[in-house]
C-alpha cells in the first residue's frame, strides 16, 4: 500500500516555524513513500526561500519527493530574471525537471508545469501537456491508482475562485477522464476539498475527483481554512482500484496535525 502526503502552497517566507515543526513530526509519524509539493513552494522566488523550502523537505526524510512550481515560484519584480531564466532558482533546488513522474504497482502519479511566465497568477495546460499525460494514463497498469498533479485548479466550489481555473481545464479532464484518470490534485486557491468530476467525458458513468489542497504552513490562509494537507492512501494493487483521501489539519491549541475529513473512494474502469 503506497501512502502519498500531498503538500501545498507553503509560500516559504512566510512559514511558520510551529506549523512547520508539526508538519514534519506529522510527516515522521505517517511514513510516506512519496511527497507531493505541487506549486507556490516560495512566496517570492528568492533565492533564501527556495534554501528553507529545500531545508524542509529533507528534513521531511521522504524516501521520494516530486516538486511543481506555482506562479509564486516565478520571479515577479526581477523582470529580466522571468523572460530569460525563469525557472533558474526552482532547478537549482530542486532538479531540471520541472514534470516528474512516480509509480510503484499500485500508484501512478504523473505532474504538469502549469505556469506561464506570461500570465501573473493564472496557469494553463497546452494540448501538448494534456495528450502527454493522456497517453500515459492509457499504458498504466489495472491496479494502479491514476493521479494527475496540475498547480491551479481543474475546478473550484467557490465563485469568486473561478477566475483562477486553470486555462484549459475543461478540455484535459475530458481527455483525461477518458484516458483513465482516477485524482487531479491541485493548490493554489488554498481551499481544500474532494470533488466528484461527474459528466468530465460526455456519455460516461465514470467519475473522476478533483483532490485540491489547502496552504501547508503559511501564513496565507482563507478566513475559513486554515493550515492543511492531504494523505492519500493507495489500497494496494487492486481491481477494482480504492483509495483513501484524508484532510489533515492544523489545530493550533494542540500543535499538531488532526484528521479533519476522509473520502473512501473507488474507481471502477468499467464505467467507462
Amino acid at each position: 500500500m503506497t501512502l502519498l502526503v500531498q503538500i501545498s502552497d507553503p509560500h516559504f517566507g512566510t512559514e511558520q516555524t510551529p506549523v512547520v515543526d508539526a508538519l514534519v513530526r506529522f510527516v515522521h509519524a505517517q511514513a510516506p513513500a512519496v511527497a507531493m509539493l505541487s506549486g507556490d513552494i516560495t512566496q517570492r522566488a528568492r533565492r533564501k526561500q527556495f534554501d528553507a523550502a529545500r531545508a524542509f523537505i529533507a528534513s521531511l526524510q521522504v524516501p521520494t519527493t516530486l516538486v511543481i512550481p506555482g506562479n509564486h515560484d516565478i520571479p515577479l519584480y526581477n523582470l529580466a530574471a522571468r523572460v530569460a531564466q525563469p525557472y533558474a532558482e526552482f532547478r537549482r533546488a530542486f532538479g531540471r525537471d520541472l514534470e516528474p513522474t512516480f509509480e510503484t504497482d499500485d500508484l501512478l502519479l504523473l505532474t504538469l508545469n502549469t505556469t506561464r511566465p506570461y500570465l501573473h497568477e493564472a496557469g494553463a495546460v497546452s494540448r501538448g501537456q494534456i495528450e502527454r499525460v493522456a497517453r500515459r494514463l492509457e499504458r498504466a497498469a489495472a491496479a494502479q491508482l491514476r493521479v494527475v498533479v496540475t498547480h491551479q485548479p481543474v475546478s473550484v466550489t467557490r465563485s469568486e475562485d473561478r477566475a483562477d481555473l486553470l486555462h484549459g481545464h475543461a478540455r484535459a479532464v475530458r481527455r483525461w477522464a477518458g484516458a483513465g484518470a482516477d485524482l487531479i490534485l491541485g493548490g493554489h486557491i488554498h481551499l481544500p476539498f474532494v470533488q466528484a468530476l461527474q459528466g468530465a467525458r460526455p456519455g460516461s458513468r465514470r467519475t473522476v475527483w478533483a483532490v485540491q489542497a489547502g496552504t501547508a504552513v503559511s501564513s496565507r490562509v482563507r478566513s475559513d481554512a486554515g493550515n492543511s494537507v492531504n494523505l492519500i492512501r493507495c489500497a494496494g494493487p487492486s481491481i477494482p482500484r480504492r483509495c483513501s483521501v484524508e484532510r489533515w489539519d492544523y489545530d493550533t491549541a494542540a500543535d499538531r496535525f488532526r484528521l479533519a475529513a476522509r473520502n473512501d473512494l473507488e474507481f471502477d474502469d468499467a464505467a467507462r
